[in-house]
């Protein structure tokens, strides 16, 4: 059986803000899988376990560069709050979406190696990434970025620096530009139903499965419930589905017909999505400091 450390521990807690001691017990379960444990404490105790989704555990900066048709999205990470608010960072990130939205490079490697010449750090755009290293003295890097170009109209949204939304469309800008606004607020994954990821509808079934067991109900009851929770789940996270943010008495889709507009796709991007943030535990290190100190 796999040791359960503190720090596991404590790691789940801070993604799901569960009970310390069912952290434990989850983690215990799920014989130290931090994602099967994260699934048991969300049948065990709902979707208060469900904040990991949302969780942001990386510094950086999110910019857009739009003209038209074509336009960009971009990620930036850094080490510290701090140095996303510098200027001369806000800079680079806001000057590389433009190159990706003018020069359409196939990925990170090609777009560090196109030209940008910036103050006196260099002419490319890997060059510059170096010296602002060198110069504020914190990691930087590249992480995503996705292009749109001729397939309609864009609209574009920037929650401060930390979520940004690309709307591809064809009609009123300025229902698309709120379409943007409600996907920074209700995070959907996807513009349909038929479009959710199979992956994220098989982890909710999962859940529903195990919460249908536990209920003791007949099987027939299960079922029903099994299916009931995951059509919820699609419509929950479905963009044209959701409930309209300014105004919750229509769905996005109504909305959208409503104002003579139609919408493609989207993307959002928000910062540190899905990285791991180094946390010092520092209730740890005065223990070690102590034990170390005793034993002198």
């Amino acid at each position: 059986m796999a040791a359960i450390t503190a720090s596991m521990v404590a790691e789940l807690r801070a993604k799901t803000d569960a009970p310390m001691m069912e952290c434990k017990k989850a983690l215990t379960e799920a014989e130290g899988n931090m994602d099967k444990a994260e699934e048991i404490l969300r049948v065990k105790l709902g979707n208060k376990a469900s904040k990991a989704a949302s969780r942001v555990t990386a510094e950086g900066v999110i910019a857009a560069a739009v003209n038209g048709d074509v336009g960009a999205l971009i990620e930036v990470n850094c080490e510290t709050d701090f140095v996303s608010k510098n200027d001369t960072f806000l800079g680079f990130v806001q000057s590389i979406a433009q190159l990706v939205a003018d020069h359409n490079p196939v990925d990170v490697a090609a777009l560090s190696a196109l030209p940008l010449a910036m103050e006196d750090f260099g002419p490319t755009v890997e060059d510059v990434r170096k010296g602002l290293i060198g110069k504020i003295g914190e990691n930087m890097s590249i992480r995503r970025f996705k292009r749109y170009a001729g397939g309609g109209q864009l609209a574009h949204y920037l929650h401060g620096v930390r979520i940004g939304v690309l709307v591809e469309y064809t009609g009123d800008g300025a229902a698309a530009k709120d379409v943007a606004m409600h996907v920074a607020a209700m995070k959907p994954v996807a513009l349909t139903q038929a479009d959710v990821p199979s992956d994220l509808i098989d982890k909710e079934r999962s859940v529903a499965t195990a919460k249908a067991a536990e209920s003791g109900k007949p099987a027939e009851i299960a079922a029903k419930m099994i299916e009931g929770s995951v059509q919820k789940y699609l419509k929950e996270v479905s963009l044209f589905n959701q409930p309209f943010v300014k105004n919750d008495k229509q769905t996005v889709e109504q909305m959208l017909k409503a104002a003579g507009t139609s919408v493609a796709s989207f993307t959002m991007f928000i910062v540190g999505e899905g990285i791991e943030k180094k946390q010092d535990d520092f209730a740890a290190e005065v223990a070690a400091q102590v034990a170390a100190a005793k034993g002198q």
